[in-house]
């Protein structure tokens, strides 16, 4: 996914924009995919996009929920600080979030999210879960 994205990158931006994003040209990807409308003041994160991977593992349709609506439940743990840190960092980051315990059993997972142009400013972010190797 992180090759994809840099190939989107115009000229020498450091980031594309997030209208050049097409999903479904990830296809092995898109069912764990996800696209986070950022918003500025205040900062908050809503979940514009939704794989159904996603879904399964959280057990509902979140598209169009702010990630401080949702709560810190798998595979979102720390996804408002990790959003923040990306639009900081004008990067993309990584997070490992870990397996759970035995009275509430999921795997590990790994999420990434990169940042991406629009509106004078980060307007998006393309991120993926993934389960564990």
């Amino acid at each position: 996914m992180q090759s994809y994205w840099e190939g989107l990158k115009r000229g020498e931006n450091n980031m594309p924009f997030w209208d050049d994003v097409k999903l479904p040209s990830l296809p092995n990807l898109f069912d764990r995919l996800m696209l986070v409308d950022a918003f500025e003041k205040p900062q908050r994160f809503r979940l514009n996009t939704v794989g159904a991977q996603i879904r399964k593992r959280h057990g509902g349709d979140l598209a169009g929920k702010f990630v401080d609506e949702i709560g810190p439940t798998t595979p979102f743990e720390f996804l408002t600080a990790q959003a923040s840190a990306t639009i900081e960092a004008k990067a993309p980051t990584f997070f490992a979030g870990p397996a759970g315990t035995a009275g509430n059993p999921h795997p590990g997972y790994g999420r990434l999210l990169l940042p991406m142009w629009g509106d004078g400013r980060i307007a998006m972010l393309l991120g993926a879960i993934t389960d564990p190797a």
